[in-house]
């Protein structure tokens, strides 16, 4: 699918289709194609909109989760956006915690999936052989069940990003933010209803972390996805698909 980027007040974006909002936020290793099974799925009875969060933009010492909420505030209030269901994966379920505990006025609902918040583990402090290019595509690998998921195009991508100076700064700075940044003790805030869709095989954001979430979160429930990574919606569209629908269709 050819998704076409809108450029319009300092944002780039997609937004597809008519009807209640969902905002999608990518991951920080994310792209917007990583959502190109939800955008077919619910375009034709939501309006799906993907901010390209500016991980590699920012300003090295305001790189951090708050920022990217920040962000996102501003974007949603640029849009004029109100009764929104945010969906949010691996970095961007962090960003939606955040945005949803500072501006609940806005959001309806949250789906988190493979979420940092609690803990992760990610990458690590940084990348010891990101010139080789086998090392970058085992790690890509990790994020999933099923190795054959971390296409070539999409190990390329990663390979690219953690070999640009200026973006593997802030890719480890985001990463450090993020570690920082613990939502233990502001969870209990989020009243609104969450949904956690998670992949029983995630060794990025464990199933504990799924767990431990659906505990403090005072409206929550759990899906598990079998045979599943970090990005369900990437490696078990179908399922997440129709996970994700049921959860709509209650709100």
């Amino acid at each position: 699918m050819e998704l076409a980027i809108k450029e319009e007040n300092g944002f780039s974006y997609i937004e597809v289709g008519e009807g209640p909002v969902l905002l999608l936020l990518h991951g920080l290793m994310g792209n917007l194609s990583n959502w190109e099974d939800v955008i077919t799925e619910f375009k034709s009875n939501y309006k799906v909109v993907i901010p390209m969060l500016p991980i590699y933009d920012l300003p090295i010492l305001t790189t951090g989760v708050k920022t990217l909420a920040k962000f996102v505030h501003k974007f949603v209030k640029f849009k004029q956006f109100s009764d929104i269901t945010v969906l949010g994966n691996s970095l961007g379920g962090h960003v939606g915690l955040i945005y949803v505990s500072s501006h609940p006025q806005y959001v309806k609902a949250l789906v988190l999936t493979g979420s940092s918040g609690l803990y992760e583990n990610a990458f690590g402090g940084s990348f010891p052989k990101r010139e080789n290019y086998d090392f970058i595509k085992e790690k890509v690998e990790y994020t999933f069940y099923n190795p054959a998921t971390a296409t070539k195009e999409l190990v390329d991508e990663v390979y690219q990003t953690v070999n640009d100076r200026s973006k593997v700064i802030r890719l480890l700075a985001m990463a450090k933010s993020a570690i920082r940044h613990n939502m233990s003790k502001d969870l209990h805030h989020i009243v609104i209803p969450v949904m956690l869709i998670w992949g029983k095989n995630d060794k990025i954001t464990p199933p504990d972390v799924a767990e431990e979430f659906n505990l403090l979160l005072p409206n929550a429930q759990l899906e598990w996805i079998a045979e599943c990574g970090h990005a369900p919606m990437m490696e078990q569209p179908l399922e997440f698909n129709r996970i994700l629908r049921t959860f709509l269709q209650s709100l």
